[in-house]
């Protein structure tokens, strides 16, 4: 039974690497314990400040033999090698503040416990009673690249809840949500249809995430928004909370963005997000638009990311992507997406010798591997100054 090429190479462009040093573009700040303290006290807002985060937060890479049948398939397959650390540690050790986690329906329970790459290698069907439950399952590919360090949705939730519970004056935690589907190439060669995002169940991403945090731990849309006014306005007049507010709290976003039958669905009714949990990829001009995405700050981007971060939205960029850069040596991203002013910049690599497997040295760290920094494009200069004093 063959996977289709097609699949596979669509596979390996979502991984992403580079070569080079964090930092090399920008001159290290000086950081002390009370940065973070001395920043909130300023006033300084949660878009004035920047943060690291983990691209596929979630993810494990698969075993010898499954990595086997993935590069069979396609070469470009070893782009899906790459693990992270568990959640807990990405936080605590590697200061990441910015995480990403792929989701996919799973109502009655028991849909991915099978993956068809284990029928494939041999092997039986995986055994943890969490998959076996009804919930929102994360991976990264239903039946090809299925591993993680945090199989379900509540499970990853949890796992930042103990964190921001031990740590609430931290900066707030941003979390990306992908809403994905099942390769159709995959399912034609045997693995499972994941369902489809209806109504139902994109309601069940906001019951999922209520479940685990409270209300005064979450930034919603409805914290946000202004009486008469739409999100968008309210972020673009009235501004963002304040960063010494979201002091150990979280805040979702979805990847999925523009117009589209997600979007829609998750807004039906409420043009404003009212009473959601997570914010949307909404148009810029759109009642719901406030967070975005460019992901490759390079180029004429560099420049709307700064457009967009003036005006007042929350912008998510990456400091490296494909693995093909990391191979090539290519160490400009990182210093780029930085330099843009982009609140959240992601990685694969946010720690030192994750990289060293392609033999190199790349990491994306904040300078002075600070968990979160002044924006060096939307935090006032009285306050830049004052961190760099420290």
């Amino acid at each position: 039974m063959q996977i289709g090429t097609k699949m596979v190479a669509g596979l390996a462009s979502a991984t992403v690497a580079l070569g080079g040093l964090a930092g090399s573009a920008l001159a290290p700040a000086k950081q002390t314990p009370d940065t973070l303290r001395t920043a909130s006290s300023s006033g300084l807002r949660i878009n004035q400040v920047q943060q690291i985060g983990s691209h596929n937060s979630y993810h494990r890479e698969l075993s010898p033999a499954e990595q086997a049948v993935q590069k069979q398939q396609n070469p470009g397959s070893v782009d899906l090698w790459y693990s992270h650390a568990p959640i807990q540690q990405q936080l605590q050790d590697q200061r990441v503040r910015t995480l990403e986690f792929d989701l996919f329906p799973d109502p009655a329970g028991g849909l991915y416990t099978y993956p068809l790459i284990r029928k494939l290698t041999g092997q039986g069907p995986l055994t943890d009673p969490a998959l076996a439950q009804p919930g929102i399952k994360v991976m990264h590919i239903p039946d090809f690249d299925y591993n993680t360090n945090c199989r379900t949705f509540v499970i990853c939730l949890q796992q930042v809840k103990t964190w921001t519970d031990q740590h609430p004056n931290a900066a707030p935690i941003s979390i990306n949500l992908e809403l994905k589907q099942s390769d159709p190439n995959v399912v034609a060669a045997g693995g499972v249809k994941a369902p489809p995002w209806d109504l139902t169940n994109l309601n069940s991403v906001d019951t999922e995430i209520r479940s685990v945090f409270a209300a005064d731990d979450l930034i919603t849309p409805d914290d946000v928004r202004k009486n008469g006014l739409t999100l968008e306005q309210s972020v673009l007049t009235k501004g963002w909370p304040s960063l010494a507010s979201a002091r150990g709290k979280v805040m979702f976003y979805f990847d999925n963005g523009g117009a589209g039958e997600i979007r829609d669905l998750y807004r039906e009714g409420r043009p404003n997000l009212e009473g959601r949990a997570v914010f949307t990829r909404g148009p810029e001009g759109e009642p719901d638009a406030a967070i975005t995405e460019v992901n490759d700050p390079r180029g004429a981007n560099t420049a709307e990311i700064q457009r967009l971060v003036k005006k007042g939205y929350l912008v998510r960029t990456r400091s490296d992507e494909p693995l093909s850069t990391i191979r090539a040596n290519e160490t400009s991203r990182v210093g780029v997406a930085l330099a843009s002013g982009a609140q959240y910049v992601t990685t694969d690599f946010p720690v030192a010798g994750m990289a060293a497997r392609y033999d190199s040295d790349f990491v994306a760290q904040l300078p002075g591997r600070a968990a979160v920094r002044c924006n060096p494009v939307t935090a006032p200069a009285k306050v830049l100054a004052a961190i760099s004093e420290g």
